[in-house]
């Protein structure tokens, strides 16, 4: 079965001081909480990994970096590697995200070989994916997302998917505070998790997380996840007010 995950993408938020009240809040709300098995995931930029990775020590949240560099090492100023963030102690990569594509033009191979380095790092990926509401109007948003992982995941073997969590994220409903219906969520997991058993296999495909992304929050977390094929949330905006994304997690109970 899949791992219940919920993450936190706190994107290009928060100073150190209130990073460390949010957390701090959160971790003591959630830690006498049974979580029904659900890991919890905190996403922040990339100056806080080391510390919040010391912060956590002997607790069971997880730390992720937002992205990496697709290259090893080398001469690209102001680039981190993978390398780099999992000697800090991160064990998670948010890689692919809609925003990196957008502003920063990541192709499905620069993506892809971001996926291959956080993996030779020792680091898992949760993989981004999603259409715009052009793509989706048009009633392509099925091609499109398996454009996607295709594109990003053709040199990926089955064994290396066993590190990797998919991430659909309707690019329409990322901070907009619309989300899509539940039906609208299970019809993609669905096809993504078909997608899966073409390309890897039955076992792959019913171990491989799914999560959605897209204005989650504490009132629609709890019937979003109920969908067969959501195995948690990948949530912005809510997971910067403690006790939401606090509420988010419990909705597992």
């Amino acid at each position: 079965m899949p791992q219940k995950i919920v993450t936190a993408n706190w994107k290009m938020n928060l100073t150190l001081p209130e990073a460390n009240t949010l957390i701090s809040e959160v971790t003591n709300i959630l830690k006498d909480e049974k979580r029904n098995s659900a890991e919890v995931i905190f996403a922040v930029p990339f100056v806080y990994v080391q510390y919040f990775s010391s912060f956590l020590k002997g607790q069971p949240f997880a730390i992720a970096a937002q992205n990496c560099s697709e290259y090893e090492k080398g001469a690209y100023t102001g680039e981190i590697s993978a390398q780099m963030l999992a000697s800090v102690g991160a064990t998670w990569v948010i890689v692919g995200h809609s925003e990196r594509r957008l502003y920063y033009h990541e192709t499905y191979r620069i993506v892809g070989e971001k996926i291959q380095r956080a993996l030779e790092a020792g680091l898992k990926v949760i993989f981004c994916c999603g259409e715009t509401l052009e793509i989706r109007d048009k009633n392509e948003h099925f091609e499109f997302v398996k454009n996607q992982l295709e594109g990003s995941l053709a040199e990926i073997t089955a064994e290396q998917m066993k590190n990797i969590v998919i991430a659909y994220e309707p690019v329409w409903a990322i901070g907009t505070g619309k989300n899509a219906t539940p039906e609208q969520a299970q019809e993609m997991h669905a096809v993504i998790r078909n997608y899966l058993k073409q390309k890897f296999g039955s076992q792959i495909a019913q171990d491989t997380s799914i999560l959605y992304g897209g204005s989650v929050n504490a009132q629609n977390a709890k019937t979003l996840f109920a969908c067969q094929d959501v195995d948690g949330g990948l949530v912005g905006g809510a997971s910067l007010k403690s006790r939401e994304f606090a509420e988010i997690v419990k909705s597992y109970n």
